[in-house]
């Protein structure tokens, strides 16, 4: 694929990198992203991609744009509330980068719909801010073989890790199963600062890069955590549980399936 002259200035600072290139640069705007959650984690991840010339981007979020969402939520804007987020981000997306092609779901992604979901697309990020949905995306992922990106945000903190089939433990290897309803606050009930978002949700968009493309360490095997306040990262490894519930030696999940309605809310 030969690059048009605004191709190549777009992507130049890209294409200029060794670990890049024009041959990186094609796998970029080869590759199939979904985003499940146009929120916090989402927003900015979605821009980074969208600008980087990630070909096809998916956002699934069945909400709509709120006020109290502007102050960490950057793909949308106050002119935006009351819209759909998915739209709302859509139009961001192309204003930023009109060749993507953003494709939206406006839909709560639950055990019904998430496989189907999922299947077209090369690398998955969960931008959700729930555990239920946080273990229906392992879960499915595992499942389809699908690799993706966890991450979650609360106050000053934030964590994330990459699931790559075959490579590392899942999200359920560390955390085995949610914690009881209301035992751990939402974002909603203990705060969160605002750019913490933005610094999860970009590396978020790092790992998808790096795993398109081929280049770097990903944080399959370990988690990062971030403290904002003492400005401390951490990186902790982590064990593949050989009695994983769903990528263990003797698997007892065999298909997706609900905890609680799974909603996209961050």
């Amino acid at each position: 694929m030969a690059f048009s002259n605004e191709q190549l200035e777009r992507y130049s600072r890209h294409i200029i990198l060794q670990e890049v290139g024009a041959k990186g640069q094609k796998k970029l705007m080869d590759a199939k992203v979904l985003i499940i959650g146009a929120g916090g984690l989402g927003a900015p991840a979605a821009l980074y991609l969208a600008a980087a010339g990630v070909g096809t981007i998916g956002i699934a979020d069945a909400d709509e744009v709120d006020l109290s969402n502007l102050q960490r939520q950057v793909i949308h804007s106050t002119p935006d509330v009351g819209k759909a987020k998915v739209l709302s981000a859509k139009e961001s997306m192309n204003a930023i980068n009109p060749e993507v092609t953003v494709n939206t779901y406006q839909e709560f992604v639950d055990a019904s719909n998430i496989t189907d979901l999922i299947a077209d697309y090369d690398f998955i990020i969960d931008g959700t801010d729930n555990f239920p949905a946080k273990f229906l995306i392992n879960d499915a992922c595992v499942l389809s073989k699908k690799p993706f990106s966890h991450a979650g945000i609360i106050r000053f903190k934030g964590q994330l890790m990459t699931y790559v089939p075959g490579a590392g433990p899942c999200y359920r290897c560390v955390f085995r199963e949610p914690p009881p309803p209301e035992a751990v606050p939402t974002c909603r009930q203990a705060g969160v600062i605002g750019a913490i978002g933005g610094i999860i949700g970009s590396l978020q968009a790092m790992e998808t890069v790096k795993f398109i493309i081929g280049k770097g360490d990903l944080l399959t095997g370990s988690l990062l955590t971030y403290d904002a306040l003492k400005m401390e990262f951490r990186k902790i490894k982590l064990p593949k549980a050989k009695n994983c519930a769903v990528c263990g030696e003797s698997p007892s999940i065999l298909k997706p399936f609900d905890y609680e309605q799974a909603v996209c809310k961050l």
